[in-house]
């Protein structure tokens, strides 16, 4: 049985967060909101309950997973940035966008597409996630949460207490979620693509 914390979406509350942060640093799962869409996240490095998101959402081994980091500061451990890439990340973040990029050897390799080596990274603007990262002290590995079956994330905390209760660890009520997902940037070729319309805008990187 899943813990359910409701937390402020503008001034989370303290002592709720670092229970929270003690649940993931426990090898637990959970749900939490970003600026686009509700999310599962667990430990950077913990193999077992990256399993168990794979499992839940029923993800093959291509899938890129997102690392979501606190600040542009932290990017630089996980992933290859060059000079225009950073330039795009600094001007779009903290934002509702993912960023594909070549990974560095610090990315755990259960995290990595299996060819390409690249890794997703995301600093979003919501309080809770900002919150849970600054406690955290590191990344959080994450995808959005949008059960097998279906096209849209979840946006409802008392159905996803529901329905997933049995499956994460922690569920966090920030309040309904967004309907659309990050919009996704490929940053590791030699032009950027957009892989996925999200509630990002694309336009930026559609001309460059």
């Amino acid at each position: 049985m899943s813990q359910f914390f409701q937390i402020h979406p503008e001034n989370p509350q303290a002592r709720l967060v670092k229970q929270a942060v003690e649940i993931i640093r426990g090898g637990g799962v959970v749900v939490y909101p970003t600026d686009s869409s509700y999310a599962l996240g667990c430990a950077i490095g913990d193999k077992n309950a990256v399993e168990r998101i794979r499992r839940l959402r029923q993800l093959d081994d291509k899938h890129n997973f997102t690392l979501v980091c606190r600040d542009l500061s932290q990017i630089g451990l996980f992933a290859k940035v060059d000079t225009a890439s950073f330039r795009l990340l600094k001007n779009h973040t903290p934002g509702p966008y993912t960023f594909i990029l070549n990974a560095t050897r610090e990315v755990p390799r259960m995290l990595l597409h299996p060819k390409r080596r690249t890794i997703g990274i995301r600093i979003p603007s919501h309080p809770i996630a900002l919150a849970l990262l600054e406690q955290l002290g590191e990344p959080l590995m994450s995808v959005s949460l949008i059960m097998p079956g279906d096209e849209l994330p979840m946006s409802d905390p008392y159905e996803m207490r529901q329905i997933l209760e049995h499956h994460v660890d922690l569920i966090i009520d920030g309040g309904f979620g967004g309907l659309e997902a990050s919009t996704v940037v490929n940053l590791a070729d030699d032009s950027p693509e957009v892989l996925r319309v999200g509630c990002g805008d694309p336009t930026p990187f559609e001309d460059l």
